[in-house]
């Protein structure tokens, strides 16, 4: 299978002379399509500099990212992406800030209406379609800014840290959820996290950063069946990914 995603030798430097900081790079990374492949590292490490650089949002310093085999020149309208703070308007309920992200690529609400539903009942809010945001709880926001995401059929989901401000009960709800759209879907993702219990559950492959300037110290295929259920989550092989990250970790000294 091809690479759908690939990330020559870039780099991002901020500012210039006594102010540069060497923030990320040099990286290579090639990821193939549907795959589910997670950005481990410390803060700081450039996780998010690379999604942005990825999306065309910021520019990047060397080297070069194609997607699809098209080089990225600015930004790309045809992936999915979230943040740590969702993008629902709070006007809109719903269904409605759902059917905004066809609105804006110029698709008519009314012939997709049985897939913004199919994507709420997969995530459990189909009783809540016409509430709005201030009516739901945070995970049901996060939940709702998945589907928003994921409407128009993206092929590729960057997601950056967007479990980061839940509690550890949401947290882990919605990594259920996730990981049903992604096996419905198949979208290739790359999800960054903190969290390397999380990294382990959800992806395919893990990619281990390095402290400031980020690089990749090696990248590891996660081989476990999905979905990752707490069996799995107990399994001698789930655990033993886990604690072989924390060791690289604690080589690196963050832990």
């Amino acid at each position: 299978m091809p690479d759908l995603i690939e990330i020559r030798q870039v780099t991002k430097v901020f500012g210039r002379g006594a102010t540069e900081v060497h923030a990320f790079g040099p990286v290579d990374l090639a990821i193939e399509a549907g795959q589910f492949v997670s950005l481990l590292g410390p803060s700081g490490c450039g996780k998010s500099t690379l999604v942005l650089m990825l999306a065309g949002l910021l520019e990047r310093s060397a080297g070069t990212i194609r997607i699809g085999g098209k080089e990225v020149t600015g930004p790309q309208t045809d992936i999915g992406i979230m943040f740590q703070d969702n993008t629902l308007v709070p006007w809109r309920t719903v269904r409605g800030n759902v059917e905004l992200q066809l609105e804006m690529r110029g698709m008519p609400p009314k012939p997709h209406a049985d897939r913004v539903m199919s994507l709420l009942r997969a995530v459990h809010l189909e009783d809540f379609a016409e509430r709005h945001p201030h009516e739901l709880s945070g995970g049901m926001q996060q939940r709702a800014a998945f589907c928003q995401a994921m409407v128009h059929d993206p092929r590729i989901m960057l997601l950056d840290e967007p479990l980061g401000k839940l509690d550890a009960m949401t947290r882990e709800r919605i990594r259920s959820d996730l990981q049903q759209l992604w096996m419905q879907q198949r979208p290739t993702v790359l999800f960054v996290t903190h969290s390397i219990e999380e990294a382990v559950q959800l992806s395919t492959q893990v990619a281990v950063i390095t402290p400031r300037p980020g690089r990749i110290d090696r990248l590891i295929p996660i081989d476990l069946p999905f979905p990752r259920d707490l069996a799995v989550k107990n399994s001698p092989t789930f655990v033993g990914h886990v604690r072989e990250i924390q060791e690289i970790f604690r080589g690196f000294g963050v832990i």
